[in-house]
């Protein structure tokens, strides 16, 4: 096995120091009251965060956040990563597009890798603490290790399973259900389990370089950096090159637009380690879009958040044009600097855009483009959704509403079978 599983806090570097209290900039007070009170009850409690990758993607973007935030509460949270050979992580893949329902070959040979990789990395790890917390597929066999521990194990599944390829779930579910609780990211992601189920929306940090306030000059130098000019209005996606992101489809709903609009197109995006499909995407959309001098394609390196930020605050529209999606961030990240939206209505989209309210969603690539070119042309409008969007996001899916549930369900799991629980 290759690649190296590491504990993120001791050998990552952490983002700029954000207390708790400089929410209260943003949030009710008594919101963050509200956290701390909960927090009171789990003063020391031990949490173990897994997953398969330190970068790309927005499992990993928030736990790069609310580790930190977790502990100034008074618990003590660890993050690692598992390791995983090259294809342990292309069946990893598979398992992924599969959950989404997209028809992939699994083949037995397929699914020994996987439990071969999670027994290696069972090996390698100790679970002594109170809570741990497996995210998604790649990490879900470690459960076989609860044997031998104490914890309450809970399974975090951060992408839409709610029509999976039948043998890939029938194959997962015999692990998910040893867990003591199961974790999806909207109600209809989620089947029928014989475990307790329950619903946390993924959220952003405001003050992350991702999200924080930008001056013209910070959003100016990002443009001029990647030469791209600012002379006509910019469309954006921000995305991993994945195929169920759609870069293909985005290049097609340029071509419609720009019959009409004259505007730009970036499709700006990283790969991840545990995706070894993005660089055969990345190409195909280089080589069809070769010739297409508005249509910007930007590859960004790991931790590339402010250029992300830039970008997004740069765009008069950003697009999200998923096949398939779990929660997408990318959608809440756009709504939270107040710019409209015009997104597929997939996964966990319509949970943040309420149409023609707080965006607009779309079901096809002649839709989006006919969306855009509306808004191009209805400056009011878009800046309307926009304004409508940012306080939908203040509301609900913000990083302290993310700390409140966690916390939570902790005090619910040390109260098993009470159907009422003083706090």
């Amino acid at each position: 096995m290759h690649g190296q599983r590491n504990l993120i806090l001791g050998k990552v570097k952490m983002a700029p120091k954000i207390t708790l209290s400089d929410y209260a900039k943003i949030i009710r007070l008594q919101n963050l009251e509200e956290i701390r009170l909960l927090a009171e009850k789990l003063q020391g409690k031990t949490v173990k965060m897994v997953n398969s990758t330190a970068v790309g993607g927005g499992v990993a973007e928030m736990l790069h956040r609310t580790v930190p935030l977790f502990n100034e509460l008074g618990l003590n949270v660890k993050w690692e990563v598992i390791k995983g050979s090259g294809s342990f992580f292309n069946v990893t893949k598979s398992f992924h597009n599969a959950l989404h329902g997209k028809e992939e070959e699994i083949s037995d040979e397929m699914l020994k890798v996987y439990q071969e990789a999670n027994e290696e990395n069972a090996k390698e790890m100790s679970f002594d603490e109170e809570f741990i917390v497996i995210h998604d597929p790649q990490p879900a066999a470690l459960i076989r290790a609860k044997e031998k521990s104490s914890a309450k194990w809970i399974w975090r599944c951060h992408i839409d399973t709610s029509h999976p390829q039948p043998r890939i779930w029938d194959f997962l579910v015999k692990y998910i259900n040893k867990y003591d609780a199961s974790i999806f990211s909207a109600p209809s992601f989620a089947k029928e389990l014989p475990i307790p189920q329950y619903m946390i929306y993924p959220a952003i940090d405001p003050f992350a370089e991702k999200n924080r306030e930008l001056s013209e000059k910070e959003i100016n130098s990002v443009l001029d950096k990647f030469g791209i000019p600012n002379d006509k209005p910019i469309v954006t996606q921000i995305s991993r090159f994945d195929y169920l992101k759609d870069p293909l489809g985005v290049l097609e709903t340029y071509h419609l637009v720009k019959r009409s609009t004259d505007c730009r197109f970036i499709y700006a995006g990283g790969t991840a380690s545990d995706d070894p499909e993005s660089a055969k995407v990345l190409h195909e959309l280089q080589d069809k879009a070769s010739q297409e001098k508005d249509f910007h394609i930007l590859l960004l390196p790991p931790f590339s958040d402010f250029e992300v930020n830039a970008i997004q605050r740069a765009s008069s529209i950003i697009l999200q044009k998923s096949l398939r999606e779990g929660f997408g961030l990318t959608v809440t990240e756009a709504l939270w600097k107040a710019k409209p939206v015009v997104a597929m209505a997939v996964g966990g989209i319509p949970l943040q855009i309420i149409h023609n309210f707080t965006g607009i969603l779309v079901h096809s690539i002649e839709g989006a483009a006919y969306q855009i070119r509306y808004l191009l042309n209805n400056p009011k409008v878009a800046k309307m959704l926009g304004e409508y969007g940012k306080e939908h996001v203040r509301e609900k899916f913000l990083l302290t509403r993310n700390l409140r549930n966690y916390l939570l369900l902790l005090v619910t799991l040390e109260h098993p079978g009470e159907n009422i629980i003083q706090i």
